[in-house]
């Protein structure tokens, strides 16, 4: 029981990473074809700036929750894809000292590089947590000892390329709505009109990842044997559908919140397909890491639960506070600030 509620926990923490640090990778990648101007590149930044170290810590929570409550998988998960976590980790580094460095030399050659440091380190984490996350779907080659056969290049097949398109044409329309929500004039008018034309390339590429996890793993088997969990593809395809409904009228907030269950739902539509296993070997199904075989003792997941109980509730709420309180547009005054980036 213990070990099936830290993995329902585990699902949910990477959701709330990818529904909150999706949108400032998804600002972050836009921003070439957004920003026409500084000022335009000055806002993106601080339309995402007072939220992304926020928004990662739920990275650092999901990372903590598999080292503590699965530490077999999270061995075998970090040395198997150790090259591709390592580019994901030097990537949000980069991004996080472009953030704080663009700006200390008035230079046009300056801060153009960190610009091109900034969309390196939006771009390639969307990516990569992309195709990470579609070859657990479909499975690692994973032998008896829990050795990742392969290496980066086996991570880069069709199906884990697609599982990387989705996430950054899904967090680029994230991304679009939440500048739409923070910026004025004809930023807010580029970002609106960007999100409305990504729209149908992100429902054209879900409905094509749905197809090819149909077709290539073994996701729909827990959905099939229990039919009312069918019941969760409500949030994603809701999510969806109601993204472009009030995009439509122009209920940005609205919006963002329908991008966010779909984001949310669609990261939990793979986890409860998993289930038991957190890293399916493609190799032999009875090699493969479940929350049974890589669990921590009762007693350390206990400890956990009561901290999580006393803790997450208190991220959260620090968290809404710094929403509503940089909820407000961006407006020169801002820009103005000695503190803006």
């Amino acid at each position: 029981m213990l070990e099936t509620i830290w993995f329902l926990l585990w699902g949910v923490l990477w959701a709330v990473y990818f529904m909150l640090d999706g949108f400032d990778l998804g600002i972050g990648t836009l921003r070439p074809f957004l920003a026409k101007s500084e000022a335009d590149r000055r806002v993106m930044l601080n339309a995402a700036g007072p939220f992304w170290d926020g928004n990662e810590v739920w990275l650092i929570a999901a990372g903590g929750v598999t080292f503590a409550a699965f530490p077999t998988a999270y061995a075998i998960m970090f040395s198997g894809l150790y090259t591709a976590l390592m580019l994901l980790l030097f990537a949000l580094i980069l991004r996080g000292v472009s953030f704080e460095f663009r700006s200390k030399v008035e230079s046009a050659s300056w801060r153009s590089l960190w610009d091109t440091c900034h969309l390196i380190g939006s771009f390639l984490p969307a990516l990569l947590l992309g195709v990470a996350f579609a070859n657990i779907f479909e499975g690692l080659p994973l032998d008896k000892e829990g050795i990742f056969q392969g290496g980066l290049f086996t991570l880069l097949n069709p199906y884990g390329l697609a599982g990387g398109v989705l996430f950054v044409l899904m967090f680029c329309m994230h991304g679009a709505l939440w500048l739409a929500i923070k910026a004025e004039g004809d930023l807010h008018d580029r970002a609106g009109a960007m999100a409305v034309k990504l729209w149908p390339a992100v429902a054209g590429m879900t409905v094509i990842f749905l197809i090819y996890t149909f077709l290539n793993t073994k996701l729909f088997s827990n959905y099939f044997r229990s039919p009312v969990l069918l019941l969760e593809l409500l949030i994603p395809v809701g999510g969806l559908v109601l993204t472009r409904v009030f995009m439509a009228s122009r209920k940005w907030w609205a919006a963002w919140g329908a991008s966010a269950a779909y984001i949310a739902g669609t990261a939990l539509f793979g986890v409860i397909g998993l289930y038991p296993a957190i890293l399916p070997s493609s190799l032999n199904p009875g090699w493969s890491v479940t929350i049974d075989n890589s669990a921590s003792s009762p007693l350390t997941l206990k400890i956990m639960l009561v901290v999580a109980l006393i803790f997450v509730p208190i991220v959260i709420i620090y968290q809404a506070w710094v929403y509503k309180t940089f909820s407000h547009k961006i407006t020169q005054e801002d820009l103005d600030y000695e503190e803006a980036y």
